[in-house]
């Protein structure tokens, strides 16, 4: 009961988020980086704007291998964000290669200052992140999540177990981008792919 409320919760706020034009486009799309694809903080401050990938027809981020599609109406309301970063985002470093820019030159957004940004807009940055990412251990395999978005695959199969996943106990599962990267057997199907954009 507490995971489908979790799940609940979660949709709710991505469904507030895409609808609220009155809130910074730059926090709206984090926190929909939080909730779509359970994307820690200290990694979407790292994000630059050459890991969006749009080819004219899709929209694809380079979160991990292959890239993970992004469904729409997110997609354009990232591609809205990037057309309008250069000239109309105030206070904010215009020449930066950041997705999440600072007011420094090539510093991103300190990451403290997004995570308050979104707990304001009503996003958790953890719980928000948590929710997405046990959700998205039951619509695939726990390697391909793993895989796709750039976590570490013991994380994400401790999740789905977790979850009630089949064949597969609570912690934020963590990215290559927030620990020193391990040893870890090679994947045994390098061309998995994405089942089909994330659900919610």
């Amino acid at each position: 009961m507490k995971s489908r409320q979790r799940q609940r919760q979660r949709i709710t706020a991505l469904q507030r988020v895409l609808t609220d034009d009155s809130s910074s486009p730059r926090v709206r799309l984090a926190a929909c980086l939080v909730l779509l694809f359970a994307q820690p903080v200290s990694r979407i401050v790292r994000m630059v704007t050459d890991d969006v990938v749009h080819d004219g027809q899709h929209v694809v981020l380079r979160l991990g291998d292959p890239p993970t599609p992004v469904p729409e109406p997110v997609a354009a309301l990232l591609l809205d964000y990037l057309q309008a970063l250069p000239g109309k985002t105030p206070a904010i470093n215009q020449d930066s290669p950041r997705l999440v820019p600072g007011r420094r030159p090539s510093q991103p957004m300190n990451p403290g200052t997004l995570r308050d940004a979104l707990r304001k807009l009503g996003v958790p940055a953890e719980k928000g992140r948590t929710s997405a990412i046990r959700q998205l251990v039951l619509q695939a395999p726990a390697p391909v999540i793993a895989q796709a978005l750039g976590y570490h695959d013991k994380s994400t199969t401790r999740i789905a177990t977790e979850a009630g996943a089949p064949g597969r106990t609570t912690h934020p599962a963590t990215t290559h981008a927030e620990r020193p990267p391990r040893t870890t057997r090679p994947a045994k199907d390098h061309t998995t792919r994405w089942p089909s954009p994330p659900q919610w």
